[in-house]
C-alpha cells in the first residue's frame, strides 16, 4: 500500500526498501516504523513509501472515504487471512488473548494453541523463506507473544530437519509456543518494566519454566517429553542453564530444540534491553560464542535451516553491498560465496570474518516464482 509520509502511522511495516542518496536503504523493508523513522523520512525528503496492509499489532490499515488512513474496528479484523503475513498477525492477536486468560487464572487450552499454531507451521513447511522474516515482525511491546509463536514455528522446522515424524513435529511446535506460558504468572510490572531488572525480579522471571510445567502437566494433549521441554528449555549442554543445571544427555532433544529456537529468536528480535542482530550474525554467534551450550546436531540443524541459501538468492552484506549467492561450501552454511552486483567480484565470506549477510532479500528472489 502506497502512502504519503504525513499519513504514516506508528507501528506500520515497511513493505519495500526506502532508498535515500546512498546505495543502502535508509529504512529496510520489514521495519516497524517508530518516531525516529518518521524523522528520517522528513530529513531525506521522502514523500511516499510502500507499507504493508496491516500494522505490527495485527490491525489492518484501510482508507476512509476522505482519503485518510484509518484502522478497522477489532470485530472486523478477523476475516479469513489471505497469506502468511495476515495469518501470522491473526495468530499473534489470538495467542495474546490466550496469554491474558492465563494471567487471570484460566487453565491453558492446549487444543486452542494447537489450532492457532499448526496452520502457520503448514505454510512455513511449504515455503521456508517465511522463517527469515519472523524476527522482523516482533515488537518490544508485544514481544512475548511474537516470541512464543516464532519459537513454535522454528522448533517445528528444526524437528523436521532432525528427521522427526509429523506427530513429533507438532508436539515440538506446541512445546515452543508454550515454553513461556509460565510468564503469565510473573508480576505484570516485571513483564512491562523498561528499567533493568533487580536480582529478585530476575529470580521471579526464572521461575517461569517451573510455573509453565505446572500449568500443563495434567493435560493429556501434550506428551511427557513436550512437558519436559517446557521445563528444560533454559538448560544448557555445559550445565550453565536452569532450573536444574542439567548437562549433556540429561537434557531431552525437545528441550534442546526449543532452547536453541528460543535463543535464536530472542537474539534476532528487538527487545527492551537489547537491539536485534542480523540473522546471519546471530547464527555465527550461536555456532561460535555459544559453542558447547547446545548439542552440535541441533546447532547444525539450525544453521542448515536458516543459513543454507540456494544459488541465486539475493542478499545484502554488512558492508552495504548487494549480491547473490553463488555457492555454499559444506559446513559453511552462513558463509557462502557471493557475487557482488556492481563489480561481479566473487567474495568468499568464509574467508571474511568481519563481513556477514545482513539481510536475505527473498522478496526479490521469489518475485518470479
Amino acid at each position: 500500500m502506497k502512502v504519503h509520509r504525513g499519513e504514516v502511522q506508528l507501528g506500520s511495516i515497511v513493505a519495500e526498501d526506502v532508498m535515500g542518496m546512498a546505495a543502502s536503504p535508509i529504512i529496510p523493508k520489514n521495519t516497524v516504523l517508530e518516531e525516529e523513522h518518521l524523522k528520517i523520512l522528513q530529513a531525506f525528503h521522502i514523500t511516499e513509501l510502500i507499507i504493508e496492509n496491516a500494522k505490527a499489532n495485527g490491525r489492518p490499515l484501510r482508507t476512509s472515504p476522505s482519503g485518510n488512513m484509518e484502522i478497522e474496528q477489532e470485530e472486523k479484523v478477523m476475516n479469513e487471512p489471505v497469506g502468511f503475513f495476515d495469518l501470522y498477525l491473526k495468530t499473534i492477536r489470538e495467542y495474546k488473548k490466550e496469554f491474558m486468560n492465563w494471567q487471570s487464572g484460566t487453565a491453558v487450552n492446549v487444543a486452542r494453541v494447537r489450532e492457532l499454531i499448526l496452520p502457520l507451521i503448514q505454510m512455513v513447511e511449504r515455503n521456508h523463506t517465511y522463517v527469515h522474516s519472523l524476527h522482523q515482525y516482533s515488537t518490544e511491546k508485544d514481544y512475548i507473544y511474537h516470541h512464543a509463536i516464532s519459537v513454535g514455528i522454528i522448533s517445528a522446522l528444526l524437528g523436521k530437519k532432525l528427521g522427526l515424524n509429523s506427530g513429533q513435529v507438532n508436539q515440538l511446535a506446541l512445546a515452543g509456543a508454550l515454553a513461556d506460558c509460565g510468564m503469565a504468572k510473573v508480576s505484570p510490572h516485571i513483564l512491562t518494566k523498561e528499567q533493568p531488572l533487580s536480582e529478585s525480579e530476575f529470580k521471579e522471571i526464572k521461575l517461569h519454566t517451573a510455573n509453565g510445567y505446572r500449568m500443563v502437566k495434567d493435560t493429556p494433549l501434550l506428551k511427557t517429553e513436550t512437558k519436559l521441554a517446557i521445563f528444560q528449555h533454559h538448560e544448557r549442554f555445559d550445565g550453565t542453564g536452569y532450573p536444574a543445571y542439567e548437562k549433556n544427555d540429561r537434557i531431552h532433544l525437545y528441550s534442546q530444540v526449543v532452547g536453541i529456537a528460543d535463543v535464536f529468536h530472542a537474539m534476532s528480535s528487538e527487545r527492551t534491553y537489547r537491539s536485534k542482530q542480523p540473522v546471519f550474525k546471530v547464527l555465527d554467534m550461536i555456532s561460535g560464542d555459544l559453542f558447547g551450550k547446545f548439542d552440535i546436531k541441533v546447532v547444525n540443524s539450525l544453521l542448515q535451516l536458516l543459513g543454507d541459501l540456494r544459488t541465486g538468492t539475493s542478499v545484502r552484506l554488512s558492508t552495504g553491498q548487494y549480491g547473490e549467492v553463488m555457492y555454499t561450501k559444506p559446513g559453511a552454511f552462513t558463509k557462502p560465496i557471493v557475487k557482488i552486483n556492481k563489480t561481479e567480484d566473487l567474495l568468499d565470506l568464509s574467508q571474511q570474518k568481519e563481513i556477514y549477510i545482513s539481510e536475505v532479500l527473498f522478496r526479490k528472489f521469489m518475485s518470479g516464482v
